[in-house]
């Protein structure tokens, strides 16, 4: 399922630092996580570093192996930073668009997988029929 640069990234992420904020990711359900960097930190349980509110490039979507524990921590849970406001101390926390799903779901919004509203219109009109023979039987 994964690749084995995937992985490895998994795994560095599940045992550094940001190991806190990587569970909480992996176990979101939500395509987006709107928070704060006071609430990052209860995930983390500890406080952020002084350049996390200073410099906008913190918080940057690094995916390569020689980026940031931070970075690596949300770019291995699937996720990916938008919506930084460094003056109000909000991000978010996006599903990146890399599965075949995710994709599918940008393209075909409700697709066969979801359960469809169910809504009743009524009663079922006399004489109409759905069979094939019914419906062509005019035209020839």
């Amino acid at each position: 399922m994964y690749s084995t640069q995937e992985t490895k990234y998994r795994e560095k992420a599940s045992a550094g630092k940001y190991r806190g904020l990587y569970s909480h990711l992996s176990g979101l359900q939500s395509t987006e996580w709107k928070t704060s960097f006071s609430e990052v930190e209860s995930v983390i349980g500890f406080g952020l570093p002084p350049s996390a509110r200073r410099h906008r490039p913190w918080w940057a979507n690094q995916r390569s192996d020689n980026g940031h524990s931070h970075a690596l921590a949300w770019t291995a849970a699937g996720r990916e930073t938008a919506e930084v406001d460094m003056d109000a101390e909000t991000l978010s926390f996006k599903r990146q668009k890399s599965s075949e799903t995710d994709l599918l779901d940008e393209i075909w919004p409700v697709h066969p997988t979801r359960t469809w509203p169910v809504r009743s219109v009524g009663k079922w009109p006399e004489g109409l029929s759905l069979r094939r023979e019914d419906m062509y039987e005019d035209r020839w």
